[in-house]
């Protein structure tokens, strides 16, 4: 049986206003986006059959996850989605496997990636740069009040609905966090001082990477890169911001608090928390309350022509994944729950 057949032959059980309904998928378009670095897993937009609701289906190779030693992210994913709610953050609807597969079945935000208007653009104003930290920010603080660290905030990671607000996706290192975490993980740009250095980290990285991506927004290019990971590494660790001049005063004093190599001196990780970046003088404008209602008027609406619209995301050569041998039965066991 071939991948779609496979996808179709599925009973798909969701939860719309608490009533319990079973509808079958069908594939609308395969390969919508190449999850991470597209080693293991794709996302493909699929409709519903009767309905014809458009939701993104990713598919992950269970051979790969297994061989690249990915099977606790595919876990915490799945547990942090299932527990979360939040007009930021993206939706997780249902979860299943075979013997080849892992499915996780989500809302489909067609707006496509922050990243993708950033590059075209090449910098964002002050004023956009505001308006997504905002909403990143209530994003950020409503998973640190579940105890769940995000380390992976970035433009790749953030996408626009219709309307133009963001959803957080992508959540394989998204963690239940009540002390500190030892694993490295994230994308070298956005990495922390305290996990380079493999001291223990908390919720403060997020804070670190928000500072981390205000400057890119407002700059076009992350503060501390290099030609390979370990020249990031040891900028990160110096700490030396160079500023473009356009920046606002603001901005760079918030940036510079937010980029604090010592965590416990960080703005979002004192006594206040999230209350402090809230409070900056950057943010004297936003009206905090109307933040999350989504009352903000978006700098940017997407051009989107129909729930299935897909224009708005680059397209990605086809894969076989029909070839991918079955797992044995043993190696299922840790998935039996998915």
């Amino acid at each position: 049986m071939g991948l779609d057949e496979t996808i179709v032959s599925y009973k798909v059980t969701f939860f719309f206003t608490c009533i319990p309904t079973t509808k079958a998928v069908i594939v609308v378009k395969k390969q919508l986006l190449q999850h991470r670095t597209g080693t293991f897993g794709r996302v493909h937009l699929v409709r519903e059959k009767a309905a014809k609701c458009y939701f993104a289906l990713k598919v992950m190779s269970i051979p790969d996850v297994i061989r690249l030693k990915q099977e606790q992210h595919v876990h915490n994913e799945k547990s942090v989605l299932k527990e979360v709610n939040h007009p930021f953050l993206i939706r997780l609807y249902w979860t299943n496997h075979d013997d080849r597969f892992l499915y996780m079945l989500m809302e489909y935000v067609p707006g496509g990636e922050l990243f993708s208007y950033l590059r075209n653009m090449g910098r964002f104003n002050n004023s956009t740069g505001l308006f997504y930290s905002a909403e990143i920010i209530c994003a950020i603080e409503y998973l640190h009040s579940k105890e769940i660290v995000y380390r992976d905030l970035k433009p790749e990671n953030i996408l626009l609905d219709k309307e133009g607000h963001i959803k957080l996706t992508d959540f394989g290192f998204a963690k239940k966090l009540v002390d500190r975490t030892w694993t490295l993980c994230g994308t070298p740009e956005y990495l922390a001082p305290e996990v380079i250095q493999s001291k223990g980290h908390g919720r403060a990285v997020d804070w670190w990477a928000l500072g981390i991506l205000i400057f890119e927004m407002l700059s076009g290019f992350p503060p501390f890169f290099d030609d390979n990971p370990f020249g990031i590494y040891q900028k990160i660790l110096a700490g030396k911001i160079d500023f473009p001049r356009h920046l606002d005063l603001y901005v760079k004093d918030l940036i510079k608090k937010l980029l604090v190599v010592d965590r416990t001196r960080r703005l979002g990780n004192m006594k206040n928390g999230a209350d402090d970046i809230k409070r900056h003088r950057w943010f004297r404008s936003i009206d905090w309350d109307a933040v999350p209602q989504r009352k903000l008027k978006p700098p940017i609406v997407p051009k989107v022509s129909n729930d299935g619209d897909t224009s708005n995301f680059e397209a990605y050569p086809e894969d076989d994944w029909n070839k991918i041998p079955p797992v044995p039965p043993k190696d299922l066991e840790i998935f039996k729950n998915f």
